[in-house]
């Protein structure tokens, strides 16, 4: 199982996901958020495929509920969501990812 916690910013709502491999090439998704536009993707990405998931940024379903249900765009739940999904589908490392702000 692959374990993530993402701070998303301004907000202050923090964003747990966990991605556990099955099978049969699919993953389970589960989110633990205050968040409720973030809580309800859940409807849409309890269970990916392994190839929903790593699809472009118009198929893929983890952008698509996105879409349907953030109010602010620039929210990085959705990538996390995929770094954690890539993570345990070892397609890429765990390794820490940064926004970060410079004068």
């Amino acid at each position: 199982m692959t374990n993530v916690t993402i701070h998303p910013g301004i907000c202050g709502y923090v964003v747990r996901v966990s991605a556990r491999k099955t099978n049969d090439k699919k993953v389970l998704v589960s989110i633990d958020t205050e968040c409720e536009t973030v809580r309800q993707m859940m409807n849409d990405i309890t269970v990916l495929d392994m190839k929903e998931a790593c699809t472009g940024y118009l198929q893929n379903p983890v952008y698509r509920s996105a879409a349907r249900c953030l109010q602010h765009v620039a929210c990085p739940v959705p990538s996390g969501i995929l770094k954690a999904l890539e993570v345990e589908l070892e397609l890429c490392l765990p390794e820490e990812v940064k926004i970060t702000f410079t004068e």
